[in-house]
């Protein structure tokens, strides 16, 4: 047996006697003597030490067998992938102003009709086969709870149909948060809206620099508050979006948190993500200071910065997992509030990308999408392909104007992956 074309070797930083494998295709890691890299090259494993590394991905018969295992990795992905997910854009209206906003321009008084919302249940009815064990909507806008009602109507209708099935149902809400009252959360809970994702943009002046309401007034305090008060009631995942100028400031935000009772178990989740620069015209006001690559220098230790800073803290974050972009994967899909089709957020309302409609169905979107843009030698060579397949179709069309090609992230890898999984190490997160 050979060492796995995907499988990382990294230097223990506790221990120069030992390297960490990581396996890029499984996410999985093992800590083992140094010795024991020659112990593979020379097939002088014990039974035992071999079952392992080759459960964990890290051994393969052949790279010619695990060639053939990646191109059909997808497939196989999609073939086990036992949901159907829709983010479902319920309105393009918001309260806030946010300068980076990447529907800006897009947005505007446009909202969903009891029309549109019953074709999206039949649609749902009709999209679950059999093979389905669950179902996960994600209530997206503009501002979704400016469509409360909407929500419960249709939350109402997918949980009884899922109850109707004996499958799982679950309703997440993306919102600002200024909106996400104790009262809100009692009108929808009972519609199966159990997970509220709420943007920080880092403490309070950074945040309301950003994402501050219409008439200008700061939005961070009214948030933070709701916070508190639907806290227990609701899951809470915060995500937060940074630029170069400000990324340094999003610590404070965690510290006050903390401070404010909104501390490790009281949330799920924190994310911190790069605002992409969408393309003139579509962002509101002079905004410039977002980023067109993953590969930007500063975005590395960025990230790295920001992860620690969540984790020592207690919060809990994204783990390292094989990654693909969402076009490429069955069964998710983006409704536009009008009831058209895409498969990236990004997209909506560009008519070019879009996949089909409620009423006549989902059209073939291989073309225009540019799927299986890695299956090819380089990109199959390549260690990081589990973790990436291609990269972001969307950055790479906000930046350049089209999708052809692939958006590599080979030097935002090299340069973060083993600084991660060391963080993985770290605070008891591999394996978990």
């Amino acid at each position: 047996m050979i060492i796995s074309r995907y499988c990382k070797v990294f230097t223990d930083a506790d221990n120069t006697d030992s390297v960490v494998l990581f396996s890029t295709k499984m996410a999985s890691m093992i800590t083992i003597p140094k010795s024991m890299v020659d112990d593979i090259g020379q097939d002088k494993l014990s039974e035992e030490e071999r079952g392992t590394l080759t459960r964990l991905g890290l051994l393969v018969n052949s790279q010619d067998e695990e060639r053939l295992e990646i191109l059909g990795f997808l497939d196989d992905v999609n073939a086990s992938y036992k949901v159907f997910s829709a983010h479902l854009v319920m309105n393009l209206d918001c309260n806030l102003n946010c300068g980076y906003c990447f529907e800006g321009s897009r947005k505007g008084k446009l909202y969903m009709t009891k029309e549109t919302a019953g074709a999206f249940v039949e649609f749902v009815r009709s999209a679950v086969g059999p093979d389905i064990q669950e179902i996960k909507i994600t209530l997206y806008g503009g501002e979704p709870l400016l469509s409360q009602a909407m929500i419960m109507a249709v939350s109402n209708d997918i949980n009884s149909f899922t109850q109707e099935r004996g499958i799982k149902y679950t309703a997440m809400l993306i919102t600002n948060g200024t909106l996400l009252t104790p009262q809100a959360v009692k009108t929808l809970e009972p519609s199966g809206v159990k997970i509220a994702s709420v943007t920080l943009d880092g403490p309070e002046d950074v945040h309301d620099s950003s994402r501050p309401f219409k008439n200008g007034k700061g939005s961070f305090r009214i948030i933070i508050k709701n916070l508190k008060e639907v806290r227990g009631m609701i899951s809470i995942d915060i995500g937060g979006n940074y630029t170069k100028r400000n990324y340094r400031r999003f610590p404070a935000l965690l510290d006050g948190l903390m401070d404010e009772g909104l501390t490790p178990e009281r949330v799920s989740s924190v994310h911190f993500y790069p605002v992409i620069q969408e393309v003139k015209g579509i962002v509101n006001r002079d905004f410039n200071d977002g980023c067109n690559s993953i590969k930007e220098p500063w975005i590395f230790e960025a990230e790295i910065f920001l992860r620690e800073e969540v984790l020592k803290r207690g919060y809990k974050t994204s783990r390292i997992i094989p990654a693909t972009c969402l076009m490429e994967l069955k069964n998710r899909f983006v409704v536009n509030y009008d009831g058209t089709l895409f498969k990236c957020a990004g997209l909506i309302g560009r008519e070019d990308f879009k996949i089909g409609d409620l009423k006549t169905g989902i059209k073939d979107y291989s073309s225009t999408h540019n799927l299986n843009n890695w299956k090819n030698d380089e990109c199959l060579n390549c260690e990081y392909l589990p973790l990436c397949f291609g990269g972001c179709r969307y950055m790479k069309f906000v930046r350049e104007g089209n999708m052809e090609g692939v958006d590599c992230k080979k030097k935002y890898l090299d340069a973060t992956l083993e600084k991660a999984v060391m963080q993985d190490i770290k605070y008891g997160l591999a394996g978990k």
